[in-house]
Parts: structure tokens; sequence; C-alpha cells
């Protein structure tokens, strides 16, 4: 039974539009930043290693805290914690858009995943506070997981438009008026839910977070020293070390963030696995494809926003016609079939030369397209299927979890090769070239492209191992007739 606070909210729609127009904002900014990469490289002279942590720095803490996130809204109120979570990403938005230095923006991107991690799983838990009829919602879970679909092509066309039109800061700027809006309307149209008693296992939310952000430093420090340098291997060991720490403390508290008995199902822990090895390929796309599209093909910020939109056009059909499929036959077939096409269209991507056009990035985008939507249909009811009712929306989180801390850790790895791969293939090119900007340029930009190349067959490489998985370890079976796929998820 689902118990609100207070007395009752009479504005369904808008309650609805609260909610969708946070989560909107919170995926939007995954992917909005992307296409002003190249531009906010050169304006506040980001190293190629560096600009990785404009991405990183969202997801990392977004990922890291999204389930301490989700406990605040038990104990203090959901609502309560809504409104301070895009209170905190405005004010975040705010001071990035005013950034005029790398670390100053880096330190904003971090306290907007801060905002992020509690206003969105306070987000979706609202629905079942404010909405007890069932056809509202299922309402409310449709235009949510429609919000969370869409929201990454409405990222790239809106960061697109913003950059080349008015300035990149803009991409951050344009999130303050949009959460003071949600955050005023919240107090008149949303119920504030029962509070429950509980403690909050702060200890494991620091070791997680610490880990997976020391680990990650540890594998871009590699791409510019040595996997054997002392300082890479000193970062990656702490991170190892506090990871394991952060198990031992969930498995011991009493109110874990994680509570690690429920990845024992082989489904449910196959399903984890693959989230995290499809989006550690994926998130590679959109950082290396934005900067292909602008900097080797010459295409403004708008251009490239739009190139994006087949794509996101093709994983929400290829989504919309597996949801339909999945339950007469089962995960399994869609989840093989999807990730051996998003291995494949990863190591097409591999063959891009500084020459390549349009249509070398098309198909296989559309290739990608229809097998993350395969792919993302299957694998989040796959990971609530069977689960207790008291344990389904920590399975749900779970998998949100691992697709940023799999996007996260996988683009530390790819960016980490290609920037290794492409200095060897400039010392190679180099000796050979004579020695006047314009063919030192090219040889740049030959070296830059062969290193995506090799971040790309990488990816594809975490393709192959999420269709291992989904060989081995998911079991074939059918869903039962009255079992629904549970909302949330997003790509980026």
């Amino acid at each position: 039974m689902n118990e609100t606070h207070g007395r009752p909210k009479r504005h369904s729609a808008l309650a609805i539009a609260v909610i969708a127009g946070a989560q909107l904002m919170i995926v939007l900014d995954m992917t909005i930043v992307n296409v002003a990469l190249p531009t906010i490289r050169t304006a506040l002279h980001f190293s190629p290693t560096g600009l990785a942590w404009i991405v990183n720095a969202y997801t990392l803490v977004f990922g890291g805290l999204l389930l301490l996130g989700g406990r605040s809204g038990d104990i203090f109120g959901r609502r309560r914690m809504f409104v301070a979570g895009i209170t905190i990403f405005a004010i975040a938005s705010l001071f990035g858009g005013l950034a005029t230095t790398s670390s100053w923006l880096l330190a904003a991107r971090a306290i907007q995943g801060v905002g992020a991690a509690i206003a969105s799983p306070t987000a979706l838990a609202l629905i079942s506070s404010n909405f007890s009829e069932l056809h509202e919602r299922a309402r409310a879970f449709a235009i949510y997981s429609g919000v969370s679909a869409g929201g990454a092509a409405i990222g790239l066309l809106a960061g697109g438009a913003l950059t080349q039109y008015l300035s990149w800061r803009w991409v951050f700027f344009v999130n303050a008026p949009i959460a003071v809006v949600l955050a005023f309307l919240s107090f008149s149209v949303l119920n504030e839910s029962a509070r429950i008693k509980g403690s909050i296992d702060y200890v494991g939310a620091a070791l997680g977070t610490g880990g997976l952000a020391t680990l990650v430093f540890g594998l871009i420090h590699a791409s510019t020293t040595a996997w054997t340098d002392s300082a890479t291997l000193g970062f990656l060991g702490v991170g190892v070390t506090l990871l394991a720490a952060f198990v031992v403390t969930e498995l011991r508290v009493s109110a874990p963030l994680i509570n690690f008995e429920i990845l024992r199902d082989r489904d449910r822990g196959g399903a984890v696995a693959m989230i995290l090895f499809v989006t550690a390929g994926m998130f590679g796309v959109f950082f290396f494809l934005t900067q292909f599209m602008q900097e080797v093909m010459r295409y403004s910020p708008t251009k490239a926003g739009l190139a994006f939109l087949p794509m996101t056009l093709g994983i929400m059909a290829s989504a919309q016609v597996a949801s339909r499929l999945v339950h007469k036959v089962g995960p399994k077939p869609f989840l093989m079939l999807g990730s051996l096409m998003i291995a494949g269209a990863m190591y097409w991507l591999s063959f891009l030369t500084p020459q390549s056009g349009y249509l070398n990035t098309l198909f296989p985008l559309l290739s990608l397209a229809i097998g993350a939507g395969m792919s993302f249909v299957s694998i989040f009811p796959l990971a609530t299927h069977n689960v207790p009712g008291h344990q389904a929306g920590m399975a749900s989180a779970l998998v949100n979890v691992g697709q940023q801390v799999g996007g996260t850790i996988g683009l530390s790895v790819l960016v980490t090769e290609a920037v290794s791969s492409g200095i060897r293939d400039f010392g190679i090119l180099r000796p050979s070239l004579h020695q006047h900007l314009l063919t030192l340029i090219q040889a740049t930009t030959i070296a830059t492209v062969h290193g995506w190349d090799m971040a790309f067959r990488l990816a594809a490489v975490f393709g192959l191992s999420a269709f291992v998985i989904a060989t081995l370890a998911i079991r074939p079976f059918r869903f039962d007739p009255g079992d629904e796929p549970v909302a949330g998820g997003e790509f980026a």
C-alpha cells in the first residue's frame, strides 16, 4: 500500500509533468554536453583525457550515489528530497555555466551528479506515492519511460543548437529556469510520502563512490603514462581496495545500499553484468563520434546533433517492436541478437578514416540502434523478474547503477586506448613527414582517428562479452503473462 503524508493533491496531469520534466532534465544532461565537447575543450583548454572527465564526473557521482539518493527519499520524504535534488542540480548548472577553468567545470559536473542521484530515484518513487489508481499509474510510468528513452535525442539536438547559436555555457544555464519551475510546482501538485524509520549507509556510499573515482582516475592516468607506471598502479590499487571494502561493508551493515543476495539469481546477475558491458561500449559512441563529426567531418554543432537522430529513432522503434515480442519469446533471443549487433556496429565504426563521410557512420549507428533497443527493453524486466516485492526497487536501481558505472569505467578505458594508440601512431608517422604545419596537422588527425578506431575495436570486445553472458548465463524462458517491464533506465 502506498501512503502519502498530508492532504491529497488533485493535479494528476501537472504531477506527471513535474516528475517527467525532472527526469528529462537529468537524462538530457547526459548527452547535451557531448556535442559541446569540442568547443569546451578549446575554451577551457582541456586535454584529450581531461575531456572525458566532463562526462565521467557527472555519471560517476550519479551512479555512485544513486542508491543513497533513493534511500534518502524513503527516510526523509520523497518530495522533500526530490526538491532538494533538483535545487542542487540547478545551482550546479549555473556554477558550471560560469566556469572559467577546467577544474571549475569538473567540480560543477560532480555536484550536478549529486543532484541527479537524489532527484532521479525519488522522481520514479513519487509515481507510486502520487498515483494510486492503476490506469493513472500506468500512464505515468509510460510517460516517464518515454522521456527516459527520448531524452538522449533531445539532449543532442538542444546541445548542438545552444552551442552553435548561443554559447556552450547555455547547455548548463538552460537547466536553472526549468529546475526553479519544477521545484515551485512540486509543493502544490505532489504529495509527500510517508517516511520510514531506518538508517542511511553513508560509509558504504563514500567507499563505493570513492573507489570508483580512484579506479577511473587510474584508468585515465594510464593513457598518458603506462599501465606499469607507479602512480597508475597506485590509483588502481587504492580503487580496488576501496571497492573491496565497500562490498565487505554492504555484507555486514543492517541496511545496506546493495543487497547482494538478489544478484545470486543467475538471470538477474546476468542482466546486471550485461548492462555493464553494453553501456561500457556505447558511452564511447557519443563521446568519439561527436568529436569526429565536428573536427574531421567539419559539421556544425547543430548538424552533429541532427546526425544522431536516426540512431535515437532507431532505438525507440526497435524497443517498441521488442517490447511487444519479449513476453512471447522471452528475453534471451533479444539479448543475444542485440549484443551481437552492438558488437558488430562497434567493429564497423573502427574502419573510419579522415576521408569518411556520413554514410560511413549512419549504417553502423542504425545497427547499434536496433541492438540497443532490443537489449535495453529486455534487460530491465529480466532484472526484476520474480523479485520479492520489497526488493523490486533495489533490483531496478541496481541496473540503473550498472548503467552509469559501466558507462563511466568503459569510457575511461576507451579514452585510454584511444589516446595511447594515437600517441603510438603519431610517433610512427612524424619522423617520415616534412616538418611543416600542415603536414603535422594531417599527421595528428590521422593519429587521432586511428586512436578512435582502436577504441571502437575494444568497444566491440565489450559487446562480444555481453553476448557471451547472454548465451551462457541467461536461461531460456518466457515471462509470466502478468509480468510487466519496470519503468526506468535510459540510454545516454
